[in-house]
């Protein structure tokens, strides 16, 4: 798996549980070690939209407009599929 796909992964599981923000993946995503700028979240979010693994729509939050996300049926579908593989991956290496 490359380094895009953890990420991909990871926002997808937190899309599947709530909408999501570019700032509140960044945030999540620096409390396991992620290094993420505005500069690579915001391309990657827009990607996955036009992938149609999320769906996004704007909000206005603190007075601000906002632009939040939420996972697609494809979404869930490859955020499942990914789960197996990095169990399997998992197993591999770890030995369980």
């Amino acid at each position: 798996m490359k380094y895009r796909d953890f990420l991909t992964l990871h926002i997808l599981h937190h899309a599947s549980e709530e909408p999501v923000t570019g700032s509140f993946m960044m945030e999540e995503l620096g409390r396991h070690g992620y290094h993420v700028s505005p500069g690579t979240i915001y391309p990657l979010l827009h990607a996955l939209e036009k992938e149609s693994l999320l769906k996004s729509h704007w909000e206005v939050r603190g007075g601000r407009r906002v632009r939040v996300y939420e996972i697609t049926k494809i979404g869930r579908k490859t955020l499942d599929e990914g789960r197996e593989r990095l169990k399997e991956l998992c197993t591999e290496l770890l030995g369980e």
